[in-house]
């Protein structure tokens, strides 16, 4: 399971579901520790504003990231959850999921998992600059980018609700 929340419920959530990895891809200036029961080697922290377009004094999301991201995914198991958050679980933190979620799924149509996205969260609106990069990263031909624009923008929220969704369709 991919559970997608905010930095405030990050500790909570990743109790509560009792899950063995996180990522965090959050502004360098307010990277948090890494829970408590998640080893520091089953943390990613990405260090990244929520922009999608180069802006000075700020760090956009990049290839390096979404790479580390990708691997990181590949190494994951499944076996207990993984929780991938942000400041607010709207944008990053959702682009992010759906980023992880092609990537296990390569034989599922990406709009089909776009849907399911939305279907999950109301408030998800995914950092397109994350979805552009992996759709590169993963030769998905643009497929990616055109089903999360087919979903457009979620509900305008300060923070998004938490949602969780099969890693596997």
């Amino acid at each position: 399971m991919i559970h997608v929340c905010s930095l405030r419920l990050l500790a909570e959530e990743v109790a509560r579901l009792g899950a063995s990895h996180v990522v965090t891809l959050i502004n360098e200036d307010t990277m948090p520790t890494t829970p408590r029961i998640i080893l520091p080697e089953n943390h990613l922290q990405l260090g990244m504003n929520d922009i999608s377009e180069p802006v000075e004094g700020l760090t956009p999301p990049d290839e390096n990231h979404i790479e580390n991201l990708l691997a990181f995914v590949s190494n994951w198991d499944q076996s207990a959850p993984m929780v991938i958050h942000c400041w607010a679980g709207i944008s990053r933190s959702t682009a992010a999921g759906y980023v992880a979620l092609c990537l296990i799924n390569p034989d599922i149509d990406e709009h089909h998992i776009a849907v399911s996205l939305r279907k999950a969260s109301h408030t998800a609106t995914p950092n397109r600059r994350i979805v552009a990069i992996a759709d590169r990263l993963l030769a998905r031909d643009g497929r990616m980018v055109a089903a999360i624009e087919t979903i457009g923008s979620g509900s305008m929220v300060g923070e998004g609700i938490p949602f969780s969704m099969p890693a596997k369709f």
